[in-house]
């Protein structure tokens, strides 16, 4: 089992945008559906979404915040498996336009017309408690 720090996982991730994020659904199964970070991939144990309030993601993460994001990477060049992260987290919903500027991208105009005062748009801030990793030849967890 390999010993990677939450930077070493970092830098294995610089490149993933899209990940899957997972919620519970009021009925009690899983749901998932994909999420773009934006670009903003440094990553430190916390993903942000832009999402809009009224859908169902955001009713499943008011009633349970314990979600979970799974990062899938490029096949190498040479063939070599991508690598594999999951992560388990807590989500906070956030709603004030200070914030929703920090994390802003202009491309994020594609779905949200009106900037930061789209009405209805709501950040999430998923932090993790743990990840794990598989990339073909080691895998490992850590706590975060």
């Amino acid at each position: 089992m390999s010993a990677y720090t939450l930077q070493d996982l970092a830098r294995k991730m610089a490149d993933i945008d899209f990940v899957m994020l997972q919620t519970t659904t009021d009925g009690g199964e899983h749901a998932a559906r994909p999420m773009s970070n934006n670009g903003d991939v440094d990553y430190d144990g916390d993903s942000w979404f832009f999402t809009f309030e009224n859908t169902r993601m955001v009713a499943d993460i008011r009633r349970d915040p314990k979600v979970g994001l799974s990062f899938t990477g490029a096949k190498s060049l040479l063939g070599k498996p991508p690598i594999f992260v999951a992560v388990q987290g807590h989500c906070h919903l956030h709603t004030d336009k200070a914030t929703f500027a920090e994390h802003w991208v202009k491309d994020l105009e594609r779905w949200f017309e009106q900037g930061i005062d789209t009405p209805g748009i709501v950040l999430l801030h998923v932090r993790a408690s743990r990840i794990a990793w598989w990339d073909g030849e080691d895998n490992g967890e850590l706590t975060v």
